[in-house]
């Protein structure tokens, strides 16, 4: 009996399970990831991080325009 050809199979099915569960998981913390990356980048370039109003619209704006938000 050849068993090679059941084993392939077996970690065919492997990696595609793993690979739905990594696309699923991006996809519902993606937003999250963005804004964490968003307001690290705004540390670095010295800027203000702005939250939005869903995960993953946060942006970065100049200390300038971020004072001239709060004052409207």
């Amino acid at each position: 009996m050849n068993n090679k050809g059941q084993a392939l199979v077996e970690y065919v099915l492997i990696v595609a399970i793993i690979s739905v569960i990594t696309v699923s998981l991006v996809t519902y913390f993606g937003g999250f990831l963005k804004d964490s990356l968003t307001k690290t980048t705004c540390s670095i370039s010295d800027e203000v991080y702005v939250e939005g109003d869903k995960p993953g619209e946060a942006t970065c704006v100049s200390k300038e325009e971020y004072e001239q938000m709060i004052k409207d």
